[in-house]
Order: C-alpha cells, then sequence, then structure tokens
C-alpha cells in the first residue's frame, strides 16, 4: 500500500513558482510507475523520467548499459518535504526484492536513492535503518548514491499520459514541450494510472466532471 503524505503535515500554501525548486531522483523499478506515484503529490512541479546511477554515457531506453530507470521529481520545498517523498519512495515498491519489481526483473530495476549533499544522505540514511526495522528476516537492498548525471530518457517514454486520449485532448492537446514541463499533465499521468492520493484522484473526479458538465473545453488545474 502506498502510504502519502498526511495532507495536515502539508503546507497549505498555493504552488508558488518563485520558490526555488528542489530536485529528488529516485530509482524503484518501472520509471512509468514511479513518475505516476509521485507526480500527483501536492508540491511536485514536474517529473521526468531517465537513467541514473550507471557510468555508460547518454543512455537509451534499448542500451541502457549499468544505469537505473529513474524519475527526477522537482517541487516546492514550502509544500512537501524531502523526508514526505521518501515516505511515498518506500511504499511505493519492495525494497527487498533483488534487482528487480515485481515481474520487471533486472539491473535496471533495482531500487536507489539519489542524494545531493549531505542533509539527504542523512534523511535517507535513516528511513532505510528504519525501514530494515520493519524486515528482519530480509535484507533491504535499497542503495543510497550520490547522484552523478541524469539522461532524461527519450521524448516517446515521458508520461504515459500521452496513451489518453480523452485526458490529453481535456487539457488542450499540448505541445510536446509544454505538456514536460507541465504540472498538471504530471498531476493527470497519476490520476490516468489510479495511483493519486485518494483525496486528490476524487478531486481530479469531480474537476472533470463538472467540465463535462457544462461543456468548458479545456482543464486548466487541478
Amino acid at each position: 500500500m502506498i502510504i502519502f503524505p498526511d495532507s495536515k503535515e502539508q503546507s497549505t500554501t498555493s504552488t508558488n513558482y518563485q520558490t526555488p525548486l528542489k530536485t529528488a531522483i529516485f530509482a524503484l523499478g518501472s520509471f512509468w510507475r514511479s513518475e505516476a506515484v509521485f507526480g500527483c503529490l501536492n508540491g511536485v512541479v514536474r517529473t521526468t523520467v531517465g537513467y541514473a546511477g550507471g557510468s555508460k554515457i547518454n543512455p537509451e531506453f534499448r542500451s541502457l548499459g549499468d544505469h537505473a530507470e529513474s524519475v527526477q521529481i522537482e517541487y516546492n520545498p514550502r509544500m512537501i518535504h524531502f523526508r514526505q517523498l521518501l515516505d511515498v519512495f518506500w511504499s511505493s515498491h519492495d525494497s527487498r526484492q533483488v534487482f528487480g519489481q515485481g515481474p520487471d526483473v533486472g539491473n535496471q530495476y533495482r531500487s536507489i536513492i539519489f542524494t545531493n549533499g549531505t542533509e539527504e544522505v542523512r534523511l535517507a540514511a535513516a528511513s532505510k535503518e528504519r525501514e530494515q526495522t520493519k524486515s528482519r528476516n530480509s535484507i533491504v537492498t535499497t542503495q543510497i548514491q550520490q547522484l552523478g548525471t541524469f539522461y532524461p530518457a527519450e521524448p516517446e517514454h515521458q508520461f504515459e499520459l500521452k496513451r489518453n486520449p480523452f485526458l490529453l485532448q481535456l487539457i488542450g492537446n499540448m505541445p510536446e514541450e509544454e505538456l514536460t514541463s507541465s504540472s498538471l499533465a504530471a498531476k493527470l499521468d497519476g490520476y490516468a494510472a489510479e495511483l493519486c492520493p485518494p483525496k486528490i484522484q476524487k478531486q481530479i473526479d469531480a474537476k472533470i466532471n463538472d467540465i463535462l458538465r457544462k461543456g468548458w473545453p479545456i482543464l486548466r488545474e487541478v
């Protein structure tokens, strides 16, 4: 079960894009599912799927080398904290499975927390220790790595939302460059995969139903 941040713990401040955004990168199996899990969180502005954790220069989906499928999360630290992203990370996959998640087996699906700075290292290590305490009979395989280079995946792998013509039409068939930088698209990506927190899933349902009832052509925000 995915454990989402308690809304009471999150700031109710509306997203302010003048606030410097922070970046977190995680590997936890298929990057399409990972992107959908994080994209729906309040405070997450953009998500990008890609490759990290390896030594191969300019990896590609069919030629990853030793990289892992990863998701880059740009977030507003006034609305959501790195430790809350860690909570979602741990509850969104099986950190005890070796080199894979569910039916997706292979080195590219391994579990990694990428860190940037001593505070993130401390938070990541503490969270892993807590997770290991819960798993007395098995070893948590998650690695904690200093982030090197994150390579964005090819355009066709960004946003599974693009496979949903209804939702794409609802947001006005955004051009590719707008879609990949849109916080609305990030939320709808999670909505389409039914991986949003229940409260947000219901809010988006209500918003879409309202638009369809009134005949408004384009969804601007959720």
